[in-house]
């Protein structure tokens, strides 16, 4: 196979120019989003000095995600998804603006900031299930899980740009500038969203309320190909989400040293870019379900390994491992999700997917901590990753549809 099909395959880059606007915009305004999640951070801790407040940054982002996105799912199948879309985008660059200001003249307590933070996460929560329709609308079927790996890519390199862009901005500018720096990436975000098309729900439209949130329930109960890819991230990460065991594991193992750790937390980000950027043949192969079970099963026993190692260097290695296989199989749930959900359902089901998608690594972080209190750095390591390659697994065995690679016209 030559190097040109191995590396990401831009063609949606090529054929559809509102794509390619829509991705400059996304792109910018990750990084603005990343920055500001460092800010606040490192703003919440120099108001508190304890990590009870820092903690509760995280629960200030995810709940109001699992609060209300299944209800703005619903919202997102009954009207023009662009204009839901433009709405959260305003609305998370006033909370933006509302930051900045607040950091400029250092009057607000830290109740406030993370008032602000819980809102535009609400925003969020709003805006994603809207942007999950974009793509399976904008691209033809054979290149959806093309552009879902460039979303991919150019996500986790503002993974590793945004915090260390931030950590020079704060001590160079100061907190209200990077506050600011991220409501103006906003503007990126509309030059996107305007040149899209009206994008109302194709089909039958969802019924309001409860009644749309189980209705879109229902159909992932009943439609095996996408429950399978759901349940599939659940099991890499609620059972093996290794990042809140870094700092014991460094401890036990390899000498405590904060550069060791800092470079524990960014192998993983390296290997989602490298496999982004190397994820042409993956995409062009069209059997997504295949490639999320063996790439879920490659993190699992990659952080077996990862536990089982005394080298660091070995574990870094690992890590990189990880996070390239981890990458590949985002990419390959998301494009099952898109192309196997009626247009109708798919913001309910984008919803639901982005809960799955935030809350697992949260929890899996508690999970591994506890083990690991109990036992070890080590055995929570190694045991999360076993359990995650036997619940992959048994998703394989229970789900032949996912395991041959399902055709998207398959209804569950």
């Amino acid at each position: 196979m030559s190097l040109t099909r191995s590396l990401i395959d831009v063609r949606p880059l090529r054929t559809s120019p509102v794509f390619r606007r829509l991705l400059i915009g996304r792109t910018v305004s990750l990084l603005g989003g990343f920055m500001t999640f460092v800010t606040v951070m490192y703003q919440v801790w120099d108001m508190t000095h304890s990590t009870v407040w820092t903690g509760a940054v995280g629960l200030a982002d995810a709940v109001p995600l699992a609060m209300f996105g299944l209800f703005a799912g619903v919202w997102v199948d009954r009207a023009d998804r662009r204009q839901v879309f433009l709405v959260a985008t305003v609305g998370q660059a006033v909370c933006s603006a509302l930051l900045a200001v607040q950091g400029f003249t250092g009057h607000v307590p830290v109740v406030g900031v993370l008032a602000l933070v819980a809102v535009q996460s609400a925003f969020g929560a709003l805006g994603h299930p809207a942007a999950g329709v974009f793509v399976p609308r904008l691209l033809p079927k054979g290149q959806v899980a093309a552009g879902l790996a460039l979303q991919q890519a150019t996500g986790q390199s503002m993974m590793l740009l945004g915090p260390a862009l931030a950590g020079v901005l704060l001590g160079w500018l100061g907190i209200g500038t990077v506050y600011l720096l991220d409501a103006l990436s906003f503007g990126f975000a509309f030059y996107g969203a305007f040149g899209l098309p009206a994008l109302p729900p194709e089909g039958e439209s969802s019924r309001a309320g409860l009644q749309g949130v189980l209705d879109g329930l229902r159909f992932l109960a009943g439609h095996r190909v996408v429950r399978g890819a759901l349940v599939t991230d659940l099991a890499a990460t609620v059972l093996s989400f290794p990042v809140s065991v870094f700092p014991l594991v460094n401890a036990e193992r390899f000498g405590d040293s904060p550069r060791t750790l800092g470079l524990f937390l960014s192998a993983m980000a390296v290997g989602g870019v490298l496999a982004s950027t190397l994820s042409g043949s993956l995409t062009r192969l069209g059997r997504p379900g295949p490639v999320m079970l063996c790439t879920s099963a490659t993190w699992g026993a990659a952080l077996v390994l990862f536990g089982l190692v005394r080298s660091p260097w070995a574990g870094l290695g690992l890590l990189v491992v990880a996070g390239a296989a981890d990458a590949v199989s985002v990419v390959s749930r998301a494009t099952i999700v898109q192309t196997h959900t009626p247009d109708a359902l798919l913001g309910r089901v984008s919803a639901a997917e982005a809960i799955v998608a935030r809350a697992g690594p949260s929890v899996g972080n508690v999970r591994g901590g506890l083990v690991a209190r109990w036992t070890s750095g080590t055995t929570s390591l190694i045991t999360g990753g076993l359990l995650c390659v036997l619940a992959v697994a048994a998703v394989a065995g229970s789900t032949p549809q996912l395991r041959e690679g399902a055709a998207a016209a398959d209804a569950g």
